[in-house]
């Protein structure tokens, strides 16, 4: 075997390995996409837990402030009635509730901050999603063409073509024989019969004879 054909078997040997393997990419891909649907879920179900905590965040500083305004005005009746007990009651329970409400705050913005980190997140998995998607279906259509081409490779790999050829080859010998002995048997067919094209008479012999006499020149 020469080398180019053994480089030829080699490269089609590993084409049709490669080809063989073409179910378990599409396989792997539709895993894939499973896998980061699930991700997508995930991240929706957080963010939905997200939402939740920077919304309640949000009502209990609400309700912070209001009880802030409250002591505040507790704090400002009482010293109008001149009850001096009530009023530094009023006044320390606002200033606590001052401070919880600034802690409040700022773990709003933080959690403000996470909330927009998720929200960051999806929108990346989906938009990663939507464009494995389209990718994905290329991949498929290659895959498809692919097998079609192994398929067609069969096809033609199952035709025997050089037997073909040789039969056909084999035919024409036959019928080249067949005229040849057609031929012969119409030539040999009354070997009685003499060759009127080659055949001289005597009266021709003769006249050549005077041709040629009198076309020689005289002895002087």
């Amino acid at each position: 075997m020469g080398i180019f054909k053994r480089m030829k078997t080699i490269a089609k040997a590993d084409m049709n390995g490669w080809l063989d393997h073409l179910e378990e990419p599409i396989a792997m891909l539709n895993e894939y996409f499973r896998e980061m649907e699930q991700e997508i879920v995930k991240a929706q179900k957080a963010l939905s837990r997200q939402l939740f905590v920077e919304n309640k965040q949000a009502a209990l500083i609400l309700d912070t402030k209001a009880l802030v305004e409250k002591r505040t005005r507790q704090a400002k009746l009482a010293i109008e009635q001149s009850e001096e007990t009530i009023a530094k009651l009023a006044v320390q329970e606002k200033l606590t509730h001052d401070k919880q409400l600034s802690l409040y705050e700022q773990q709003y913005e933080a959690i403000k901050q996470q909330t927009e980190i998720l929200k960051e997140k999806l929108n990346e998995l989906q938009q990663t999603f939507n464009e494995l998607q389209h990718k994905k279906i290329l991949l498929a259509s290659r895959a498809n063409v692919a097998q079609s081409i192994k398929q067609m490779q069969k096809a033609a790999g199952s035709f025997q073509t050089d037997n073909i050829l040789k039969g056909v080859a084999r035919a024409e010998d036959r019928i080249l024989l067949m005229e040849a002995e057609v031929q012969t048997g119409n030539q040999f067919s009354n070997p009685l019969v003499r060759n009127d094209a080659a055949y001289v008479n005597e009266e021709e012999l003769n006249s050549e004879l005077d041709k040629l006499k009198s076309e020689k020149e005289p002895q002087v």
